[in-house]
C-alpha cells in the first residue's frame, strides 16, 4: 500500500459511534459523537471528576481493510487545546486490549496529527500491559477516541477525517 487509506471520513448517514464514559464505574461524564453542521465529526461533552469519573470515549467497528505496510495513523482535527488519546483495538486473542497514542488538539484551528503504530502504548482498562506484541494494522477492527488525564470540564474535538499512511 502507499499513499493514504481513509478508515472514516464521518458520513452522516452511515455513523455509527458508541459511547463509553465513566458511567461504567459510578462516574457522571457525558458525550457524544455526532456529525457537525459543516460536515465533520464532533466528539463533545463534558468530564466530570465526580463519583470516581474523570473519562470520555467513543468507538467505532472499522471494516477490515488493507493495512499492511502502514506507518500509522494521519488524523485530521480541530480542538481546544486539550489531550485527547486516538484509540485502536485488535481482532484475535488481544481484543481486550486497547492500544492508544496521546495528541493535543490545538486550539487554532484545522492541524494533522500522524500517530505512528510504533508509538501506541497497549492499555486494559487504563493500565498499561506488559509482554503485549505491537499492533498489526491488518487485525484493526475498532478506532476512537478518549479525553481523560483529569481534564475537567467541556471539551470539543472536530475530527475531519481517519486514515492510515505509508509515507
Amino acid at each position: 500500500m502507499t499513499g493514504q487509506s481513509t478508515i472514516e471520513s464521518f458520513n452522516p448517514t452511515q455513523l455509527d459511534w458508541q459511547i463509553v464514559n465513566d458511567g461504567v464505574m459510578g462516574g457522571i461524564s457525558k458525550s457524544r459523537m455526532t456529525v457537525n453542521t459543516e460536515g465533520y465529526g464532533q466528539f463533545s461533552g463534558t468530564v466530570s471528576l465526580e463519583n470516581n469519573g474523570g473519562f470520555a470515549s467513543c468507538r467505532a467497528a472499522v471494516e477490515k481493510i488493507e493495512l499492511s505496510g502502514t506507518k500509522g495513523v494521519r488524523l485530521r482535527v480541530r480542538g481546544d487545546g486539550q489531550r485527547y488519546d486516538f484509540r485502536v483495538r485488535l481482532s484475535g486473542p488481544y481484543s481486550r486490549v486497547s492500544y492508544r497514542a496521546g495528541f493535543t488538539a490545538n486550539d487554532s484551528g484545522w492541524h494533522t496529527v500522524e500517530l505512528l503504530w510504533s508509538g501506541f502504548e497497549p492499555t486494559f482498562r487504563g493500565r498499561t500491559l506488559n509482554d503485549v506484541p505491537p499492533i498489526t494494522p491488518d487485525d484493526i477492527r475498532e478506532v476512537g477516541f478518549l479525553i481523560a488525564d483529569k481534564q475537567a470540564g467541556a471539551f470539543q474535538l472536530e475530527i475531519d477525517e481517519i486514515s492510515v499512511y505509508s509515507d
